[in-house]
């Protein structure tokens, strides 16, 4: 099981900020994979060229290899100012 964390507008527009997810996958992207599965909101949101993403709080690319009991987290990049 993982620990799926969204946020920004990747929150607002799969209108979730937080899943407890079962998996098989191995890598972050093959769990890109399956949540892009769950509809076209979720599809298109996961689809984006710029997506980041985080294991267990360190930024990390998608063929980052995954363990059960991992918190995962995705969100868009983003500018200070």
């Amino acid at each position: 099981m993982f620990n799926i964390v969204f946020f920004a507008s990747l929150r607002e527009t799969l209108g979730c900020g937080q899943l407890n997810w079962q998996s098989e996958a191995r890598s972050i992207a093959g769990l890109i994979q399956e949540l892009r599965a769950q509809g076209e909101n979720w599809d298109s949101a996961l689809a984006r060229p710029d997506l980041l993403c985080a294991r267990n709080q360190q930024l990390c690319t998608p063929d980052e290899a995954i363990t059960a009991g991992d918190e995962i987290a995705f969100f868009p990049p983003v500018t200070g100012g």
